[in-house]
């Protein structure tokens, strides 16, 4: 193992917070974003989760009669917690072989008239391949919402993800791009749809001002310790803990409750994430530049694989998702690297039918390629706060792997 660096990083690059984005302002997030995404009007919600509860919900109302809806078999455990709290069914779709889009052949097959919807992924920042989705969704009469939760500001041609399907959403929570401890934003290009939206929220999202206080005291002290040396004892000891007792689930947060809290986001922690937002632009223009500058680092080490956009698309990039060679490689590199405080660490842990807790939640299914891509991948952070020295000691740690 690596000696510990003195200073813990993040495993993603969040816009650290500033003092005085704490003072009282104008409850404008939502609409700020939509204007610097050049988006119609988004809808703010308590979580990316909450947005897709929502959207699930509205969907299902528009066509009762369908009630399956496609996902990638590795993405994050929420999605299939969502689905199951809005009345339907699971249905899970391979992914590429070495990738995190949906397989094309294995989408297909998962689709017919009972379909409400897929949820396509934009996983880790990168931009996934809508269109295929589309078109099978628009022959079997379901629609389609992007998943955009690790990717707000990512463009596919010049125009926002989230904008291609019927609908999209967006997460705000901790450690993300821009974040108000747990938030999301909800979209949708047509109007009429965009007015059912709203109508599902109004209807099922109370005022629950314990819930708000509870996550206006976790944003405070998010303000507090997002910085290297509060991380040490907020993110690394209780990681190194789960990794001691063997619970991996544990160390990268993949274990939610089964029912997901839905309640309005008050008015002080819209404008705490309205003052941060106008750092947003910059921020994300600096993580894209540090990670072109370090991608050819990555490219030169035999055997790994650095996930990248397709042409014409501009992901952002919180963080650099890798696959390795084989499983072995990859946990060998772990040993080294996940303890050490430089930001190294796992995505999801498992694809979707190999949660324990989600047996009952997830059909069993055979996915090797998405068991593939959780035994082999790791990530990176894109931290500003990650050095030079710090990249390249990663580096030569992942070119010291046999295999």
């Amino acid at each position: 193992m690596l000696p510990r660096r003195a200073q813990e990083l993040p495993p993603t690059a969040g816009l650290p917070l500033r003092w005085t984005d704490l003072l009282p302002g104008a409850a404008t997030l939502a609409s700020d974003l939509a204007v610097q995404l050049g988006t119609p009007p988004l809808q703010l919600e308590c979580s990316g989760t909450a947005c897709l509860l929502i959207a699930l919900a509205t969907l299902r109302e528009l066509q009762p009669q369908r009630r399956y809806v496609v996902v990638p078999a590795y993405t994050c455990p929420l999605v299939a917690i969502a689905v199951r709290q809005a009345g339907l069914e699971l249905q899970l779709c391979d992914l590429t072989a070495g990738h995190y889009d949906m397989d094309p052949v294995a989408l297909r097959a998962a689709c017919d008239e009972r379909t409400l919807a897929i949820i396509p992924t934009h996983l880790a920042g990168r931009v996934a391949d809508v269109g295929d989705a589309l078109d099978v969704a628009r022959k079997v009469g379901a629609y389609v919402i992007e998943d955009a939760a690790q990717a707000l500001g990512a463009r596919r041609g010049g125009v926002s993800v989230g904008l291609a399907g019927d609908i999209g959403f967006f997460s705000l929570a901790a450690g993300k791009g821009l974040s108000i401890y747990e938030g999301g934003l909800l979209l949708a290009h047509d109007p009429a749809l965009r007015a059912r939206l709203t109508e599902t929220a109004a209807r099922i999202v109370p005022r629950r001002y314990g819930w708000e206080c509870r996550r206006s005291i976790e944003l405070l002290g998010y303000a507090a310790l997002y910085r290297p040396r509060g991380l040490r004892q907020a993110y690394g000891k209780p990681l190194r803990r789960h990794l001691r007792q063997g619970d991996p689930v544990a160390a990268v947060g993949d274990e939610f409750a089964l029912t997901i809290p839905l309640h309005r986001v008050g008015r002080w922690r819209q404008a705490v994430g309205a003052h941060a937002a106008t750092r947003l632009p910059n921020f994300l223009e600096q993580l894209t530049r540090q990670a072109q500058r370090r991608l050819p680092r990555l490219h030169r080490i035999n055997g790994v694989k650095v996930m990248q956009d397709p042409t014409g698309a501009e992901g952002t990039w919180p963080f650099l998702l890798l696959l390795l060679p084989d499983q072995a490689c990859r946990d060998r590199a772990l040993e080294q690297l996940w303890q050490s405080g430089f930001g190294v660490s796992r995505l999801f842990i498992h694809a979707l039918p190999d949660y324990v807790y989600l047996a009952d939640i997830v059909p069993q299914q055979d996915v090797p390629h998405a068991r593939d891509l959780a035994s082999r991948s790791l990530s990176i952070s894109n931290s500003p706060w990650m050095t030079d020295d710090d990249f390249e000691m990663i580096c030569r740690t992942l070119q010291a792997m046999p295999g």
